[in-house]
């Protein structure tokens, strides 16, 4: 009979280049470990796909099964699903141990390998469910649990000179993204044609300037009329009308790093209605960028922008947050809570964090000028001020497209 293991390590083929040196992943975890120490945990079983990526480069794909890097003081190590098969670990830069599904909770098997039963256990309660927590209890017996979600969080939001490098890149993707948009709208196309347009455009640039990268999740949303009442509302077959608003939003991935380019557009021609809320908009856009510099927080941020709006009554208008961080994180996954721009984010700006500035009103249907206006540029927090590293112009003068 067939021998059935728990796990295993498949270690098929040879390791992939990775988007980032060795050297990157080690310091990240050298950075970890610190913190372990400070906090007594003896391993830690990150299981967001935010983390992993972070900790080892390998991006996964769950498909309704569990996935972690679990760390020790001496141990990383990928555990991945067996429908992956080497693909885990050529992709991850450390270990990897494969579990196989021939009975259930195999995965919490192969974490007790190498996390240890007893042990103080470090989790992310921002990703593990109820569900699996029981299990990380019944399985590995820890001593104690802590909570690390805040701490590789903060870890994550503080950039490194190759992350800012390659979140440099891709707001330079998104950019190719834009202009391949524009190129690409005009009356009677459908919102989903033009969309096409401006992903195929983005994933050839991420192709030419990266050919050892994994490709995966590049998208984009374009919206028009009503759709673009929400920041992710979904592609449709609407076909475009001369005078529609449009919200473009270009969003390429490089090897599990996420940026974007959001901005406002107009076919063929803009009513005064909705030039007035689109300048306001652009007005706040360029008040925000001037406020983000270290020492400001976030809260202080948000305030000024209110502060403008709450002056031309609107407002009322605003549906979401200023901006957020970039880095290993998605729409789809991941969120850096705490580098948002909210009231209720007091966190100060310090040099090496990226966070977007997009501000966005939306005028009810039914209303002269109604629609959805949002600006996005990508900027990086420097000693003195931030660099803006989004290139794609913003307003009237250049999106009004035909």
């Amino acid at each position: 009979m067939t021998t059935r293991p728990d796990f295993h390590r498949f270690h098929n083929g040879t390791k992939a280049p990775l988007q980032f040196a060795v050297a990157e992943y080690e310091a990240r975890l050298a950075n970890l470990r610190k913190h372990m120490v400070a906090l007594g945990v003896d391993a830690a079983v990150l299981t967001s796909m935010h983390n992993v990526s972070y900790y080892s480069g390998f991006t996964y794909c769950a498909f309704g099964r569990p996935y972690a890097v679990v760390v020790t003081p001496n141990e990383c190590v990928t555990l991945s699903a067996g429908i992956d098969a080497g693909q885990p670990w050529r992709r991850s830069w450390c270990d990897n141990i494969t579990y196989t599904d021939w009975q259930r909770d195999n995965f919490w098997r192969a974490a007790l390998s190498v996390a240890g039963s007893g042990k103080v256990v470090g989790y992310e309660s921002d990703h593990l469910s109820l569900l699996q927590m029981e299990k990380l209890r019944g399985f590995l017996s820890p001593s104690k649990t802590v909570d690390l979600y805040e701490t590789t969080m903060v870890q994550r939001m503080h950039k490194s000179a190759a992350e800012i490098e390659l979140i440099r890149a891709g707001a330079a993707v998104a950019d190719v993204g834009g202009y391949a948009v524009r190129d690409a709208v005009k009356a009677g196309v459908r919102e989903i044609d033009v969309a096409m347009a401006g992903r195929d455009a983005m994933e050839l640039e991420i192709a030419r300037r990266f050919p050892d990268a994994e490709y995966r999740d590049t998208w984009i949303w374009f919206q028009s009329g009503l759709n673009t009442d929400g920041a992710h509302n979904p592609v449709t077959a609407r076909i475009l009308e001369r005078g529609d608003i449009l919200s473009l939003n270009t969003f390429p991935m490089i090897s599990g790093y996420y940026t974007a380019l959001e901005r406002t557009m107009f076919v063929e021609t803009v009513d005064d209605a909705s030039l007035g809320y689109w300048k306001a908009n652009i007005g706040a856009h360029e008040l925000g960028m001037s406020l983000l510099k270290p020492g400001a927080s976030c809260a202080e941020v948000t305030a000024g922008v209110n502060t403008f709006f709450a002056e031309r009554d609107l407002l009322q208008h605003r549906t979401f947050g200023y901006g957020h961080s970039f880095g290993v994180l998605s729409h789809y996954y991941g969120r850096e809570a705490g580098l948002e721009l909210r009231e209720d984010i007091d966190t100060v700006l310090e040099p090496g964090m990226v966070i977007s500035m997009e501000p966005m009103l939306t005028i009810p249907d039914g209303t002269p000028g109604a629609g959805g206006y949002r600006e996005h540029d990508i900027l990086i927090i420097t000693e003195d001020g931030a660099e803006n590293i989004t290139g794609y112009p913003y307003g009237p003068d250049f999106n009004v497209a035909a």
